[in-house]
């Protein structure tokens, strides 16, 4: 402890951070980089196969049943003409020559109302093998930061499908990242998203194998590309798994045996993005509100430790706003006269998240903007459409309105390869469960107490998860209110933290802020509401707790080494458990408010 109140922060950041990867998982990104690194890489969380069975692109998602229904469809118009009642804007079938409320027009000039717009349309990603020396080929040991071709000698990945086409080029055996969103078409190419809201996007189309085999493949393609950490020198790394709340506990020791056993780390330790929130924004205490591209989560923090039951999983998050912005500008008859399908054009979603990011924003009146949008169709370049985006505020509104984002319907696969005899939780070690040798004991700190996340999926009739219904406001309340003592609830109201892409919207704050304090029952002596702003940028403050953590952990008695993971789990009479010490979080605290 001596050491910690003398030395300077970058100084311990540089000492050891050095050898710690930081890797935090999401749906739609993962975030991954050195704990010494200022901010991680964020890399669409995918990758595209080669494929001989195949005459084009195939999305494995494109399975999924994004057909609205008319139910939900009225539900959706309902949902908007209430938010225009709120935001003082028409409603959705209502003639603006016809509307009695004030207009308020924002910039049309499509540039300066934000800074770092871009109406620069994505590239077609070359899918082609890169051409090298062959000498240089066979004899390189380490791949270059320029090739983003898998490598024959990975063994993991075979390139015996590859095939030389007319002109002699070779296929790439797998394409990941953004690249992998930007594949034309008319390629033979298999696209997978491994992990989807919040969990491992397992179903009939999509065997489990292959899920665990593509994310090793993604990981181990950004570990020796972008932080150039090949697999021969990984033995001198330890990896922090920064990991949703909404994982599961097979799917938790799933990612554990790819970080150990397959990427080679010498050892891992498990944390909570919720609880790593706090720590990357030096906090003791708040409720951490994790806006992400396809799922919004809710848990409250208290002394750096998650209060148990305040978890609430909303199935929502960015790409939906995105979608709600497209069916928004095709209703209101301002979206151009192109084929856009974020299902089974993938580059589509990129261009709508971007417009989402750039042009979206939460206040009074009506926000319009002159925008460019893009048209990619097979074989040209893309076409470029210069149009005035209409009701920019309503789809960001959705958050609190969810029936305004009409998510996709998918059936869930079997959950019987989720069962497990064991419950990691913390706080049920000291029940009696049958156990498998091959099962290590807890890795995270009470959240739902003897509860499997899975329950809340629909593959459990008999509990269903009322909160998913729920709006964000709702979401924030109902979770601060389950503490239970009035002192703690008082400071949680006024110590809630967004975090997740999402989170930089503009407005959203207030909105936040006033709509959480309109949904606190009237007999709770509650009249405050504030939303602290972060210290870090929002997208990243889980990973930056992550880094934090485990540069603090001098001890390291919950880290899992290798050879105890690989020989057989951790033996149950070993007495070693693995969670979030107790003693990290009050030395990280320590340090943190010094």
């Amino acid at each position: 402890m001596d050491y910690l109140k003398t030395v300077v922060p970058s100084q311990l950041l540089a000492e050891r951070g050095s050898n710690l990867v930081v890797i935090n998982p999401g749906s739609a990104n993962v975030r991954i980089g050195l704990a010494q690194q200022d901010t991680p890489f964020n890399i669409p969380h995918c990758i595209a196969r080669y494929t001989n069975q195949l005459p084009k692109l195939y999305v494995k998602d494109q399975m999924l049943n994004i057909q609205v229904t008319t139910a939900q469809h009225m539900d959706r118009e309902k949902a908007y003409d209430i938010i225009a009642s709120l935001l003082k804007i028409p409603f959705l079938d209502e003639e603006v020559a016809n509307s009695s409320f004030p207009r308020k027009t924002g910039r049309v000039d499509g540039y300066n109302t934000q800074s770092g717009r871009k109406d620069v349309a994505f590239t077609w990603a070359n899918v082609y093998e890169q051409e090298t020396n062959s000498s240089l080929a066979s004899g390189a040991e380490r791949p270059t930061i320029e090739s983003h071709i898998g490598e024959a000698s990975e063994k993991h990945e075979s390139t015996d499908a590859q095939e030389p086409t007319t002109s002699g080029h070779k296929y790439r055996g797998f394409i990941c990242g953004e690249e992998a969103l930007r594949i034309p078409p008319t390629e033979p190419y298999c696209l997978h998203r491994p992990i989807r809201r919040g969990h491992l996007n397992i179903s009939q189309h999509y065997p489990m194998q292959q899920v665990l085999e593509d994310l090793h493949t993604i990981w181990d393609w950004i570990l020796v590309k972008k932080l150039h950490i090949p697999q021969s020198e990984r033995s001198m790394y330890a990896a922090i798994l920064v990991l949703p709340e909404t994982f599961d506990d097979r799917e938790i020791k799933e990612m554990i045996s790819i970080v150990l056993r397959d990427l080679c780390f010498s050892s891992a330790v498990v944390h909570q993005e919720g609880l790593a929130a706090v720590f990357g924004n030096g906090l003791s205490m708040a409720c951490i509100v994790n806006i992400g591209a396809q799922v919004t989560s809710v848990t409250c923090i208290e002394d750096g430790v998650a209060i148990p039951n305040t978890e609430k999983n909303l199935p929502f998050g960015g790409e939906d706003i995105s979608r709600c912005l497209l069916w928004t500008q095709r209703h209101h008859q301002t979206w151009p006269q192109i084929r856009t399908d974020i299902l089974t054009k993938p580059i589509d979603l990129l261009m709508l998240n971007r417009l989402r990011e750039s042009y979206c924003e939460i206040k009074e009146g009506e926000v319009d903007a002159v925008a460019v949008v893009h048209s990619y169709e097979e074989g040209v370049p893309a076409g470029s459409h210069k149009t005035r985006l209409t009701a920019l505020n309503v789809p960001p509104m959705g958050l609190f309105y969810p029936m305004l984002l009409v998510p996709e319907v998918y059936s869930p696969p079997p959950r019987s390869w989720f069962h497990d005899y064991e419950d990691m939780l913390e706080d049920t070690w000291h029940i009696e469960y049958p156990r498998r040798p091959d099962m290590p004991d807890g890795l995270f700190p009470g959240i739902n107490v003897g509860l499997s996340m899975w329950d809340s999926y629909p593959v459990f009739p008999s509990r269903p998860n009322k909160e998913e219904k729920v709006g964000l406001a709702e979401a924030i309340t109902s979770s601060i209110l389950s503490t239970g003592r009035i002192d703690l609830k008082r400071k949680l109201f006024c110590s809630i933290q967004l975090i997740g892409g999402v989170a930089l919207t503009p407005g959203l704050t207030p909105v936040v802020e006033e709509r959480v304090l309109h949904a606190i029952p009237s007999n709770e002596a509650i009249d405050t509401v504030e939303v602290l702003q972060s210290r870090t940028n929002p997208t990243f403050v889980s990973w930056k707790g992550g880094a934090i953590l485990g540069i603090l952990d001098f001890g390291r008695d919950a880290w899992i080494h290798r050879e105890d993971w690989i020989r057989n789990g951790i033996h149950v009479g070993s007495g070693r458990k693995y969670k979030d010490s107790y003693y990290l979080q009050a030395q990280a605290m320590c340090y943190i408010n010094s």
